[in-house]
């Protein structure tokens, strides 16, 4: 075993902590300044990457073909299901929509983390990693708040790990987020109030119990695993998008797109960072507030400090309901650094942006991954996206992760009593009624 493969060094003061066994064993925080967030640094600096982008290192399997650059020393630790190692689908029905309407040539690519073998969602490969990470570390009891999708991927690979989950869920937490967890024998608190009360139980039972708990959206394990999109990005298209879009709640992915490409700066394999296009859902969008604001007074001192808190959040979309956004200023910094935005998307039209990608594409999302898709037609609206533009679109979830949002998805039925009344369609007659929501 490599020893001395990585260490942390604490963002706020410098301090160096030696790697997660020190990490765990002081409470997820730096004993010199109580701090909880970390960069993750590695001895080897990336020089193995462009062998790995290659493929000169083989073809991957998972995420762990970027061993050498994950904070997990012993490869016999390892939790896969060979997640994170997804296609990068082109939907040219959206770019010939927006050089129609807007005059824009763009490409528009698809981060199909619906296909993920796990749990099909985006949080996969953070459980694959935490997963890892706790059995190298001798951990056998955890615990996480969330809306949805990080506790059913959270449940699976922890359970292939042996390792007992407690899940603190908000009261309008969907009803198959719930079973998801509970299938597996893993503990599930639906708490009487919104994700921040369920943030706030989960850490007073981790006070209480000792039991170690997730370190959310800057947790070191789910930062490290995400980071690897970068990788893939570069393996599969040989360059970095320009523009980056994903239906935000708390925000790790644009954490750890940043992370990931200021570690292989100095490798020279990307032009540029892209430009954070990160979209809220019309009933829960403190950061889109917060930014919008901040713009009117001209970025004043302080904006980024300065955002919102919703009570009680009412979304259809309760996977993104995080009222309480700690992360705002973190990503309000990336998102004004790289010349992106916040936007807001009505999510009374999310139902209509699944039929469209399923008619267009075959492929069936989720719910959150709607409002990343409608993002892009708010984008195009507000005049956000530029010509010649290479944009991917986070799909961050799979419909079979909200089984009620298909019982949605009907609008083809005609009820009939005779022959008569039924004749034969062209499916292309559809095309029109899709599109209406989101033609100028």
């Amino acid at each position: 075993m490599e020893i001395n493969k990585y260490h942390f060094v604490c963002r706020n003061c410098g301090n160096k902590i030696d790697g997660f066994p020190q990490w765990f064993n002081e409470g997820q925080k730096c004993s010199a300044c109580n701090k909880n967030w970390v960069d993750v640094k590695y001895s080897n600096d990336y020089l193995k990457l462009p062998d790995l982008i290659n493929n000169r290192a083989g073809h991957p399997d998972s995420l762990f073909h970027y061993f050498d650059y994950l904070p997990l020393v012993d490869r016999n630790n390892i939790i896969t299901e060979g997640e994170g190692v997804i296609p990068v689908d082109r939907w040219k029905f959206l770019e010939e929509f927006a050089y129609q309407y807007y005059n824009l040539e763009i490409t528009v690519l698809a981060y199909r983390n619906d296909t993920n073998p796990g749990t099909g969602t985006f949080k996969d490969v953070a459980a694959a990693v935490a997963a890892s990470v706790l059995k190298e570390n001798g951990i056998s009891d955890y615990c996480v708040a969330s809306t949805g999708n990080i506790a059913n991927a959270f449940a699976h690979y922890l359970a292939l790990a042996g390792i007992s989950l407690s899940v603190f869920i908000p009261e309008d937490a969907l009803a198959a987020n719930e079973a998801g967890v509970g299938c597996y024998g893993q503990r599930v608190f639906r708490v009487k109030g919104d994700y921040s009360l369920a943030k706030h139980l989960c850490a007073e039972f981790s006070k209480k119990h000792k039991i170690h708990m997730s370190g959310g959206n800057i947790d070191p394990a789910r930062v490290e695993a995400k980071k690897t999109q970068v990788f893939e990005w570069l393996r599969q298209l040989g360059y970095v998008p320009d523009v980056y879009i994903q239906a935000l709640a708390g925000g790790t992915g644009p954490i750890a797109i940043h992370k990931g490409l200021e570690d292989i700066r100095h490798l020279k394999l990307f032009e540029k960072e892209p430009r954070y296009v990160l979209i809220q859902a019309s009933g829960c969008n403190p950061m889109t507030m917060a930014w919008d604001q901040a713009k009117k007074e001209g970025f004043s001192e302080g904006w980024k400090n300065r955002f919102p808190i919703l009570e009680h959040p009412l979304t259809r979309i309760p996977t993104l309901a995080n009222g309480n956004p700690q992360t705002y200023p973190i990503l309000a910094n990336l998102v004004h650094s790289t010349e992106g935005e916040f936007l807001t998307f009505n999510e009374e039209l999310h139902v209509d942006v699944a039929r469209l990608v399923a008619f267009e594409t075959s492929v069936r999302i989720g719910p959150a991954a709607a409002i990343a898709v409608g993002g892009f037609f708010e984008a195009l609206k507000t005049n956000t996206l530029r010509d010649g533009e290479r944009v991917m679109i986070n799909i961050g979830e799979g419909m079979h992760r909200a089984p009620e949002l298909l019982d949605k998805m009907r609008y083809t039925t005609q009820n009939v009593a005779t022959i008569e009344e039924c004749l034969p369609s062209n499916r292309n007659d559809y095309r029109h009624q899709l599109y209406a929501s989101f033609t100028p």
